[in-house]
């Protein structure tokens, strides 16, 4: 017990963290954290008399082995029916219909669309919510004539934004169902609390003749980010460039502005956690993440850094104390991924795991994929004899599993390489469905077709996404984007005549008529998005977001 108690951390303070350097030893497995990790996952084994808890998907370039019934579900879809995959394929051709869909869709509708991309047409997107616009505008630009949007509803009202503002207002977007696609964190930020936790930062900017800057998520609907941009200055944000937006921003106000970040909770407080760990660093380290900063403007930014304190994803609120437990217990060695929405003690381990050793990341969905593929892709340089095996704790929706086994999967055999790669799916024993869920007042509003996949599926019979005890959630919201939905979007844009067609517009975006100041919300709401996309392109805030902070309220 003693032993399993001390930190890792002390290989870096000793300046050993270079140990083992070189050739094979730059895969963290290979090197001294990897190495005291695994030493305290045997003596955790020795101690408890079992193994690891948590289900997983076994990756090779050729097979996949799922570990238990959770894991099995997950992989049911990964090789999809092919007459399926025809179908979709045929009336995407045949309606001139592209596909923006997120990571989080059911694995069945990701392994048609991915199987159909690679093989009929080449107008479908898996990503996260800020690529799925652009690739729309990219299929626009190709010719095709309709959108359909896999996801939750600011999604579309992002995709139909982005594309109004590209010149594309000809192109039909259409979502998966007549009823609104719904998200607890988006729900939050257009509460009577957020409302008011806006005004305080305009009445605090006007009042005290104070700069206030409004970092909003990208995971909002229009109208939240229009009611935002007439209050106080804001701009959009991802899981991947908000530290970097609020670093920018502050850097060319020299520090004075106060910033106000929403509405998840999890990912201010996670936030501001690491804005105190960079305190404890030197300047030097601060300079590497942001080279205008140091430790007295960390510490001046701190002081005037706030967020919305009641807003979750009810997804990445699973990952609670007793998961985070269970990956210390069983997991040390394993790579640690977590989206940046996590609680803190998930978020806790990954940050810690980044730190000491490089194994771990914290970010988007995108993110996530990109330090997996980069990961595996040094085993196979290494070329070991035998079979080298990496594994990865899947810290977001399980929905992801589709994405990176496709991708490994690729990388692998582009390779040609005998690495194992094995995801875990992080599922707590309060996380699963049970008949009582099944048998729920939510069974029968759309979710009820989750039970026939497998009697473990979390949370979505009974619309709840997982234990609040933590779990690898599978969203109940996404699940609504189901395959029969978009097959029968598709079936009638093919029909041709006018009153199958008007139907269509059932499933269009939220359309506002709301005004402010005479402009509508979708030419509001838009203005915050521009000025995150300025920032993606151009490294710095417009002029245009300094200048309205400089002088709102004066």
């Amino acid at each position: 017990e003693e032993f399993i108690a001390i930190d890792e951390s002390f290989i870096k303070e000793l300046g050993l963290a270079s140990g083992l350097s070189g050739g094979a030893a730059t895969n963290h497995r290979f090197g001294l954290f990897s190495i005291f990790e695994s030493m305290k996952k045997r003596v955790y084994s020795k101690l408890m008399q079992k193994g690891e808890p948590f289900p997983s998907l076994m990756v090779t370039k050729d097979s996949l082995v799922p570990k238990g019934s959770y894991a099995q579900a997950q992989a049911k879809y990964l090789r999809p029916d092919e007459s399926t995959v025809s179908k979709l394929a045929d009336l995407l051709q045949r309606t001139e219909t592209g596909v923006v869909a997120h990571f989080y869709m059911d694995p069945e509708v990701q392994g048609v669309l991915s199987r159909a991309k690679n093989s009929h047409w080449e107008h479908i997107h898996i990503s996260d919510s800020l690529i799925m616009a652009d690739k729309a505008v990219e299929m626009a630009q190709k010719g095709c004539k309709r959108i359909c949007v896999l996801g939750v509803d600011f999604m579309s009202e992002n995709v139909r934004a982005t594309l109004d503002h590209q010149g594309y207002k000809d192109i039909e977007v259409y979502r998966m169902d007549e009823q609104m696609i719904g998200c607890t964190l988006a729900e939050a930020a257009e509460s009577e609390a957020y409302e008011k936790y806006l005004d305080q930062a305009s009445q605090g900017s006007a009042e005290d003749a104070k700069n206030a800057l409004h970092v909003v998520y990208i995971n909002t609907s229009l109208k939240t980010k229009a009611i935002a941009q007439s209050k106080v200055p804001t701009i959009t944000c991802t899981s991947s460039n908000v530290v970097q937006t609020i670093l920018q921003s502050t850097s060319q106000l020299e520090g004075d502005v106060d910033v106000y970040y929403g509405p998840d909770a999890y990912m201010g407080a996670n936030i501001k956690e690491m804005l105190e760990q960079l305190l404890q660093t030197t300047d030097e380290d601060v300079r590497r993440i942001h080279p205008a900063h140091d430790l007295r403007t960390i510490s001046r930014l701190l002081s005037r850094f706030h967020y919305f304190d009641d807003g979750i994803c009810l997804v990445h609120d699973l990952f609670g104390a007793s998961v985070a437990q269970s990956i210390e217990e069983h997991y040390a060695d394993a790579f640690l991924t977590a989206h940046f929405e996590v609680p803190g003690e998930m978020f806790g381990k990954a940050l810690h795991a980044s730190h000491n050793g490089d194994r771990g990341v914290i970010g988007s969905t995108q993110n996530i994929l990109d330090f997996i593929l980069a990961k595996v892709k040094l085993a196979c340089s290494h070329a070991l004899p035998g079979q080298e095996k990496l594994q990865f704790v899947l810290g977001t929706e399980s929905g992801m599993i589709t994405s990176v086994v496709n991708a490994v999967q690729e990388l692998l055999r582009e390779e040609e390489s005998q690495v194992q790669v094995e995801i875990v799916f992080p599922v707590s024993s309060e996380a699963i469905t049970t008949e009582s869920q099944t048998n729920s007042p939510l069974a029968g509003a759309g979710f009820e077709e989750m039970s026939d996949i497998s009697a473990v599926v979390p949370g979505a019979a009974s619309g709840e996404g997982c234990s609040m005890e933590g779990g690898c959630a599978s969203c109940p919201y996404m699940k609504i984007n189901s395959l029969d939905a978009l097959l029968s979007i598709l079936s009638r844009v093919a029909k041709a005549n006018s009153s199958a067609n008007s139907d269509l517009a059932k499933f269009a975006p939220r359309n506002y008529s709301e005004t402010i100041g005479g402009r509508s919300f979708a030419e509001v709401g838009t203005v915050p998005i521009l000025h995150m996309r300025h920032f993606q392109k151009h490294k710095e805030m417009s002029a245009e977001l300094i200048q309205d902070i400089k002088t709102r309220g004066r």
